[in-house]
């Protein structure tokens, strides 16, 4: 009976933040393809931490996460036109949650042609809200 009534708890939860992790992940979309890197990574703690993984690792606080954008994409037409799909967040501790999801770019062969891919974003409620912790995107 505790179990089941955990399980309920974590699912409430779950179904709670997601509109507010869904909130923060449309309002980087917007960000990105605005060319706003500065704010596209403001979700992310800044805290040396943080941690992203993709073809490389990096560290660090906010900073690290936005020097890594911007040598990944050093301009509009490399950023190309960002999209989320396939949005789904699962509580896994007081506090912390799960969002895994699809990117899709659309850009000219020029930018780097038309890319996609996976990704796991792990959030914590933190006194500014919910934060990224960890990245990973392939």
């Amino acid at each position: 009976m505790r179990l089941a009534l955990g399980v309920m708890l974590l699912a409430g939860l779950a179904a709670a933040q997601m509109p507010e992790l869904e909130k923060g992940m449309r309002a980087a979309e917007v960000a990105w393809n605005r060319g706003d890197l500065e704010t596209f990574v403001a979700d992310y703690d800044d805290s040396p931490e943080t941690t992203f993984i993709g073809r490389e690792v990096t560290r660090g606080n906010r900073k690290a996460i936005l020097d890594r954008y911007r040598r990944g994409f050093p301009t509009r037409e490399s950023m190309g036109v960002l999209s989320y799909s396939e949005l789904q967040a699962r509580t896994i501790g007081e506090g912390v949650a799960i969002l895994t999801g699809k990117f899709a770019l659309k850009r000219t062969a020029a930018g780097g042609g038309d890319t996609s891919g996976r990704f796991t974003l792990v959030w914590k409620r933190t006194p500014a809200g919910w934060k990224i912790v960890h990245d990973h995107t392939s």
